[in-house]
């Protein structure tokens, strides 16, 4: 690993990077700045801390009559993307779409899979979202069957740890309401001890992909379908079993509550005569795709995942999750040819995705008639300047405010798929992925992505 050498930064931009990039620059949630030339820096792939969000300025809205950009003049600024020095020998594939007439604009090496790192998380928020809709709510559920008293997980990794909020996303439902409700239907029931178990098999398989390289244990949590608040791990240290220490809070406060708890917590699978005695809900899935979007959360994506695999009818394992997504995207019309999905969150680099099936979802998400699923997936997204993974990119230069993205990261693979309104107000989709640089050209090939790209599409006076 090696420390930034970074020069010539302003002195906003030098608080930023002095406080949060040595940590975090790697984590798509501190991207550094944009205009610093390259230099070696720590890589460290997923979201830790991030500065505070800083307003964009005003930016000019939507124009229905905005002419298309020349497609001449965006091909020419993905070409000199493709040859800057500070994406070396990688592979650049560049995928830009009309929204409002689905044409593709500049296909550079678009239909070639490339290794898409977070980017991977919007197919399966796209198939989540269609498959089981902006609306839908997770269950975490207590059951009963003679004196065992069983907690059932079902995908909610936002768990507060007492009383949730019905405010928030994030501890929406909590474990102390389920124990306390549980325990005054047990009261009315006559039931004053019991045992307790978990059943987290809703999930199957491993809780950690063999596609993953070591040391990514830092970064995403074993995949279980119940967990106390993932996000209180931004930096990891995640429970070895979430599961399991969630179920033990849910016992202790079934104590509290006045019911006798027996022996320890147990694992085993609720039967079929077991009787439901209270149960907590999550937020909407459009609430909970916009903390993992925004955030890259890797755990909740690989929760997502399989989710669309237990609707599917598929096993909730990895590969069961990625047929699933794959099979949805394809009964939705979207050519998945090329496509190797290992895994949910991008975290694998055996993930393959062309540039262009990325920037169709966009592109169909974005449009006029999308409704709630691409409602929900553009809201999802972070914002330039603004929030999530993109709150300190594009500041000082094109794309703040206009800008919308999900980053992906990781040692050799760099992404950035979303929208961005040009200065005419055309609204276009892209994608843009950088397969294959050397390690530790994380920072150069992100800064090359928004210097030679991304903020000029944004700047872009160039209609045809």
């Amino acid at each position: 690993m090696h420390k930034a050498q970074i020069a010539a930064l302003t002195a906003a931009t030098l608080v930023v990077v002095g406080a949060y990039y040595g940590l975090a620059d790697a984590l798509d949630l501190v991207p550094g700045v944009l205009t610093a030339s390259p230099g070696d820096y720590a890589v460290q792939p997923f979201p830790a801390a991030s500065a505070a969000a800083e307003e964009p300025d005003a930016v000019a809205g939507l124009d229905a009559d905005a002419p298309v950009p020349d497609a001449a003049t965006l091909a020419a600024m993905a070409d000199t993307l493709a040859a800057d020095e500070r994406v070396g020998e990688a592979t650049t594939g560049v995928s830009i779409v009309d929204v409002a007439t689905g044409t593709e604009l500049v296909d550079h090496g678009a239909g070639s899979p490339l290794t898409p790192a977070s980017s991977n998380k919007v197919p399966v928020a796209w198939a989540a979202l269609s498959l089981l809709g902006a609306d839908h709510t997770l269950s975490t559920s207590a059951v009963l069957e003679g004196t065992t008293l069983t907690l059932v997980g079902g995908g909610d990794v936002l768990l507060a740890d007492d009383a949730g909020d019905p405010d928030s996303a994030v501890g929406h439902a909590g474990l102390g309401d389920l124990a306390r409700a549980a325990a005054a239907q047990l009261e009315a029931e006559g039931v004053a001890s019991v045992s307790v178990a978990l059943d987290d098999t809703l999930f199957t398989g491993p809780t950690w992909s063999s596609a993953w390289e070591d040391g990514n244990e830092s970064w995403v949590a074993p995949i279980q379908p119940l967990m106390i608040d993932v996000t209180a791990y931004p930096s990891g240290g995640y429970p070895t079993d979430p599961a399991l220490e969630a179920a033990q809070v849910f016992a202790d406060h079934l104590r509290d509550a006045g019911i006798e708890v027996t022996g320890t917590v147990t694992r085993a699978q609720a039967g079929a005569d077991a009787t439901e005695v209270a149960s907590v809900q999550s937020a909407p899935l459009a609430d909970i795709l916009s903390v993992s979007l925004k955030a890259s959360d890797n755990t909740m994506t690989e929760v997502e995942g399989r989710l669309v695999a237990v609707a599917a009818g598929e096993e909730a394992t990895f590969d069961g999750a990625a047929r699933a997504v794959l099979a949805q995207l394809q009964a939705d019309g979207f050519d998945t040819s090329g496509v190797t999905m290992l895994d949910s969150c991008g975290l694998a680099l055996g993930n393959k995705i062309p540039a262009r099936l990325l920037a169709q979802i966009i592109a169909r998400a974005a449009a006029a008639d999308a409704g709630t699923v691409g409602r929900s997936l553009m809201t999802a997204l972070p914002v330039g300047g603004l929030d999530g993974t993109l709150d300190d990119r594009f500041i000082g230069i094109s794309g703040a405010g206009t800008v919308r993205a999900k980053t992906g990261s990781l040692d050799t693979a760099a992404s950035l798929t979303g929208t961005v309104v040009t200065e005419d107000g055309r609204l276009l989709a892209f994608s843009v992925i950088v397969d294959g640089f050397e390690t530790g050209g994380l920072y150069s090939a992100r800064v090359a992505i928004d210097d030679d790209l991304v903020s000029p599409l944004a700047g872009c006076g160039c209609g045809g």
